[in-house]
């Protein structure tokens, strides 16, 4: 039996050891140049860094998950390899594959049919837009970080980083240890409903001794470096000519609405925003899993989805950081591979996943989205940034034309119509049309063509070659 396994991050990696494990042959697709998605991001091994470890958490585990695999003959690692759509039929998935730089000319196919698949395609930032957000010196936290991890670069000399979730935090000590003078992190949640959140049934706590440890590292730089953690405030509007100057930031209510008189305006020259984090669904629509809803991949005991012979792990089935993404990846790969659900194999994953998901709740809890975060708006506000489509545009499409489906909404606003194909801006049309739009269960989250393919590949394709390609 072969498990082919999608996405080599933490959840996927877990799952290609796990179905190791079981006995299983190996297969594991991932767009990127290397392993380690998202959160192992790093310098490539042509210019490795010294001190690796001190940007990555558990560092030693990736170091040493990778060397097994790649050592491993059983295991195949394809890099490069774009899964760009998935057809569900009666006897299993068939995915269509590319294979090369993302944006390639004449780049390889396949087709693949495999026995079991576990899906770990992760998931992505969401970003809320404000005023000003599309100067140069604006970028996504996660963005930030990628560059200061994998560049050793930083975005700026006076940064500000705002949105929500701890994730803001890690993502200023990185940038500080790239060179950059962090001057202000800004938390929407207010103290009244972190404190709400965390302190509720604290012996729910007791498990997560490491994410405490991770916490206080980051909580230690930011005294050490005098950083102003500023919670209850969002920035609402970003200043400048021909780039970033400064930002206004206010208070704001448990709604996020801001609170008239509160305004501060800080000067910097760049801008790193964040509102959490939704998963990548793509392919999982696309084979068919059913998602929940809260729109994530709906999945048992055994990560198993829906779909028979697919499973599903990380950030897929709910956003909760790479400790739990592993622990699911391990159960799935598991699972997948034909393993016992009993086996004490993984009787560890499961006891860790139990913990960390109670952990991610109270994450999620924490620091949702706020209902009213729209007030900060002006008419013209871009709200999707490939199309130019702005605040006031989309309204006025919707009032007029009456649309209540997001298809036509899309057609006639051109919001979503871009490059990114509403990554950025389909959960921001929702939120503000959402009460005049009748919304099925994927959303904007729906795209049969995971990812852009040329006609001239379809029409001429190249056969993959099929020999072992691991790093």
């Amino acid at each position: 039996m072969e498990v082919l396994i999608i996405g080599a991050g933490p959840a996927g990696l877990s799952a290609a050891r796990a179905a190791r494990a079981a006995g299983a042959r190996v297969r594991i697709l991932d767009a990127a140049d290397q392993t380690g998605g998202q959160f192992w991001r790093h310098l490539p091994g042509s210019r490795p860094a010294r001190a690796e470890r001190v940007l990555h958490h558990a560092w030693d585990d990736y170091v040493a998950l990778r060397h097994e695999l790649v050592e491993d003959r059983g295991v195949r690692i394809d890099l490069g390899a774009h899964v760009w759509a998935v057809e569900a039929r009666d006897d299993g998935l068939r995915l269509q594959v590319a294979h090369g730089v993302p944006d390639g000319t004449d780049r390889p196919v396949e087709q693949l049919t495999p026995d079991r698949v576990v899906l770990a395609t992760g998931a992505q930032e969401r970003v809320l837009p404000v005023p000003g957000w599309t100067l140069p010196g604006v970028f996504t936290a996660g963005a930030a970080q990628a560059l200061a991890k994998s560049e050793r670069v930083a975005v700026g000399e006076r940064v500000v980083v705002a949105g929500a979730g701890p994730f803001l935090l890690p993502v200023s000590t990185t940038l500080a240890r790239s060179g950059a003078r962090v001057v202000a992190v800004v938390e929407a949640a207010g103290n009244r409903r972190l404190a709400r959140e965390w302190l509720r049934r604290p012996h729910e706590l007791v498990g997560v001794g490491a994410k405490a440890r991770e916490l206080a590292g980051y909580v230690g730089h930011h005294l050490r470096e005098w950083v102003p953690y500023r919670t209850g405030r969002a920035v609402v509007a970003v200043h400048g000519t021909a780039a970033v100057e400064a930002v206004t930031v206010m208070r704001v209510d448990d709604a996020w609405r801001p609170v008239p008189g509160t305004e501060e305006r800080i000067a910097c020259d760049a801008v790193c925003l964040g509102h959490g984090f939704v998963p990548r669904l793509e392919l999982a629509i696309a084979a068919g899993c059913h998602l929940t809803e809260e729109r994530y991949v709906d999945v048992d005991d055994s990560q198993r989805t829906s779909v028979a012979r697919v499973y599903a792990a990380g950030e897929l089935t709910g956003v909760g950081g790479a400790d739990l993404a592993r622990a699911e990846g391990t159960i799935a790969g598991w699972m997948a591979a034909g393993g016992s659900p009993d086996a004490p194999a993984i009787a560890s994953a499961r006891r860790r996943r139990r913990t960390l998901r109670g952990f991610a709740g109270r994450l999620t809890a924490a620091h949702r989205i706020g209902a009213g975060w729209s007030a900060w708006l002006e008419p013209s506000t871009i709200v999707c940034r490939c199309e130019d489509v702005t605040v006031g545009a989309l309204r006025t499409v919707a009032d007029t034309t009456g649309a209540t489906g997001l298809r036509s909404l899309k057609l006639t606003s051109r919001a979503g119509l871009g490059a990114c194909q509403a990554r950025t801006c389909g959960r921001t049309v929702e939120d503000l049309l959402g009460h005049q739009l009748v919304i099925d269960g994927p959303g904007t989250d729906r795209r049969p063509i995971a990812l852009p393919v040329r006609l001239g590949e379809l029409a001429s394709p190249r056969t993959h070659p099929r020999e072992e390609t691991n790093p």
